[in-house]
């Protein structure tokens, strides 16, 4: 039986008791359930007409677990036992995190790196099943990906048509052009949206195959589904909604802590729900993703959300210690040990800052709980949830500098050892002319109230994972959340919220050269000109939003980095 708990303490707490009732009264929730698009104003219902068929997804996926389950043995038959998803945002988060919790491996490729590609084509082939997941069927990334391996297959002896599976929406370019060259095609449900998608066919398919029990995710989601229906006060979804939408001043960063959940990866999941969902029209909620060890300080515009594990008893009156600054009291690391249920908590403990948010419940449930508190916080935030109309903007930018890759790149501001230095989005660098001093002149715009800061790396997650600690020590620099995110996987989550919600953001970019580029057969552009289309793009667009972005290319990877990480650790030394 699965279960959800949703507690709240300081601010979010007080958000609950006012906006709960109200939302309540409208049934908001039996709205949602019934599909009526009316909900988030006149402005989105046209697309909220045609993005709702989520909530049902518990029941109607389910004719995909006998398919799932006979593709898989046939695979199996043939020898396979490797996955890979092709995939980007939604696409390829979901069944990472559902993959990962269940235990099971699954190679995902969400990168246009010519040295990522060329390392998923070439291990293990023999072996190798790919699933190609596109709801428009014309994500070029994935496109991309499709083409290189399709092309690998080819050369290896292997039929590409008995180990390239295509998820799509029917109707889709890709539909039609995968079944008239003999591909198998599973189609998605065209009235979901890609980031809500997680129990559809494109979360379900690349997991099954993969050997994650899918079956048992979507029936702790279906165990839920008549509670977060339900117009009561106690529904979860509302609870969670109130508080991440609700809070008076609006707290718009929602730190994403993991006090132990089993849903492994869970945070990068609900990063790109909330993010992409919320980041519009100059508002929004910024998700940050934790890492390392609980901070010494947080700051007054933020919920702490505590994703603790389902098999745990808690209090819903007292279930955490926490610190001066509100943020949980551990020992040694974020992940350790919870205190008991039955530790008192004094409101005085919370602090000024104090605004938490504890949340449980196994992988299938939390889902779609977050989902539907989502929808419940664009509706308190006045925007449209189902949209992204800044991620097209980002595409376009790509598309227009992909249609000039031999032209000369801008030239850096100045070079520092192995790092090109650029600026955009304002006359902000000054007199800048060493790499801690540029990292120091953009953190000089940073707003301490308000603010954030981002990392954009267009590099290697594999090979360059440890980059990602640069966040922690950033934040504990500035006192300012950070979050960061690969490139270009980021473009379809928090890519939006980047130039679409709070112009309060200042930007790192990091890329490299490849160590050797590949081409993308059929087209007239490689992996590298590819992604450096798209960093390229990115950056345009938020520096015509006015945002401050510090591009940092490494022309030697190794050197580079090091110098990068010295920089963001020191900056102005």
């Amino acid at each position: 039986m699965s279960s959800l708990e949703v507690t709240a303490r300081g601010a979010a707490a007080d958000a609950i008791s006012a906006h709960v009732p109200e939302l309540v009264k409208d049934r908001v929730a039996s709205k949602i359930f019934a599909q009526d698009a009316t909900l988030w104003g006149e402005a989105a219902q046209e697309e909220a007409s045609k993005r709702l068929s989520w909530v049902n997804l518990p029941r109607t996926s389910r004719p995909l677990l006998g398919e799932i389950a006979a593709l898989r043995e046939e695979l199996h038959g043939d020898g396979v036992s490797r996955i890979v998803l092709c995939g980007m945002g939604g696409s390829s988060l979901a069944p990472e995190v559902i993959c990962a919790t269940a235990g099971v491996d699954i190679v995902v490729l969400d990168s246009s790196s010519p040295d990522v590609v060329r390392r998923a084509v070439t291990t293990h082939l023999d072996r190798t099943a790919v699933v190609v997941s596109s709801k428009s069927g014309s994500t070029v990334e994935t496109d991309s990906q499709r083409r290189a391996f399709e092309q690998a297959f080819t050369d290896a002896g292997i039929d590409a048509t008995r180990r390239i599976i295509v998820v799509t929406d029917p109707g889709s370019p890709l539909d039609s052009e995968a079944r008239t060259a003999g591909f198998r095609v599973i189609n998605a449900d065209p009235d979901v949206g890609g980031r809500y998608s997680a129990l559809t066919a494109f979360g379900l398919v690349p997991s099954g195959l993969a050997g994650a029990d899918i079956g048992a995710l979507l029936d702790d989601a279906e165990a839920v589904a008549d509670l977060l229906a339900d117009d009561g006060e106690a529904n979860p979804a509302l609870q969670l909604g109130a508080a991440i939408g609700g809070t008076d001043p609006l707290r718009d960063k929602l730190v994403l802590v993991d006090a132990g959940t089993e849903n492994v990866g869970f945070g990068a999941w609900a990063e790109q729900l909330l993010a992409e969902s919320t980041g519009k029209g100059g508002t929004g909620i910024l998700p940050v993703v934790a890492d390392g060890e609980a901070p010494e300080h947080t700051y007054a515009d933020a919920n702490i959300v505590r994703l603790v594990s389902s098999t745990d008893e808690h209090d819903n009156e007292a279930d955490l210690t926490v610190d001066s600054h509100g943020l949980p009291r551990h020992p040694d690391s974020i992940a350790a040990e919870q205190p008991g249920p039955g530790d008192d908590v004094p409101e005085a403990n919370l602090g000024e800052s104090g605004s938490i948010i504890t949340v449980a419940g196994t992988l299938g449930a939390q889902m779609l709980l977050w989902e539907v508190a989502t929808a419940v916080a664009g509706r308190l935030l006045g925007i449209n949830p189902f949209d992204q109309p800044d991620v097209e903007s980002a595409k376009k930018a790509a598309r227009g500098l992909l249609d000039q890759a031999g032209a000369t790149a801008e030239e850096p501001a100045f070079v520092d050892g192995a790092v090109e230095v650029r600026a955009l989005g304002g006359d902000w660098l000054g007199d800048a002319a060493t790499l801690p001093a540029a990292v120091a002149a953009l953190l000089g715009q940073l707003d301490d109230k308000s603010g954030y800061v981002a990392v954009m790396a267009y590099l290697d997650r594999e090979e360059d994972a440890d980059l990602e600690h640069v966040a922690r020590t950033l934040f504990d620099v500035t006192g300012r959340p950070v979050t960061f995110g690969w490139g270009p996987r980021f473009l379809h989550s928090t890519g939006q919220y980047h130039k679409g919600g709070p112009a309060n953001g200042v930007f790192i970019q990091i890329t490299a050269d490849p160590e050797e580029d590949l081409a993308v057969p059929g087209r007239e552009f490689t992996f590298g000109q590819f992604i450096a289309a798209q960093s390229g793009g990115d950056a345009q667009v938020l520096a015509e939003h006015g945002r401050p972005v510090l591009r940092l290319h490494l022309t030697q990877h190794g050197r580079g980095l090091s110098q990068v990480r010295s920089a963001l650790t020191t900056p102005g030394a």
